[in-house]
């Protein structure tokens, strides 16, 4: 059985998957107050930007001039960014991408998703190297490299 669900292929499918993602973040019980009450993320100034993020991930655009990590760093000293918000994230990212698309580009969307994930786990955590990893999520573990 082959699925009806088409592939990643251009901004306006990654606008797609943000819109869900981010909907489902904002009313997340743990994600939520983090997007919410913390960022105070303006969903409709932040998505080029994360559209620029996800088109140079996933098609080497080089839209994407920002700095991920410091963003993300700076919201940390914050309020604390948990392995459980990093695995939240990745499920509710996991869980968008899956419900709306399929195929090669949709598939590297959830890789890199685990990637940036651990990699912002560990940066967080003040760890480095580019050693392997385990990232453990629920009953699955991952090994990844660093990005």
């Amino acid at each position: 059985m082959t699925s009806s669900m088409r592939d990643i292929e251009a901004p306006a499918d990654i606008e797609r998957l943000l819109r869900d993602f981010y909907g489902q973040c904002f009313t997340d019980d743990l994600l939520g107050p983090i997007f919410v009450d913390v960022a105070r993320l303006d969903l409709e100034a932040h998505l080029p930007v994360m559209v620029d993020f996800w088109m140079t991930v996933l098609f080497r655009t080089g839209a994407y001039k920002r700095n991920l990590l410091q963003v993300h760093v700076d919201l940390h000293e914050r309020a604390p960014l948990t392995p459980a918000h990093l695995d939240r994230w990745l499920d509710l990212w996991v869980q968008s991408v899956r419900k709306a698309f399929s195929g090669e580009v949709a598939e590297l969307a959830v890789t890199q998703a685990q990637r940036i994930t651990w990699s912002m786990s560990r940066r967080l955590n003040g760890e480095s190297g580019s050693e392997l990893r385990t990232i453990h999520r629920g009953d699955l573990a991952k090994e990844l490299p660093t990005v």
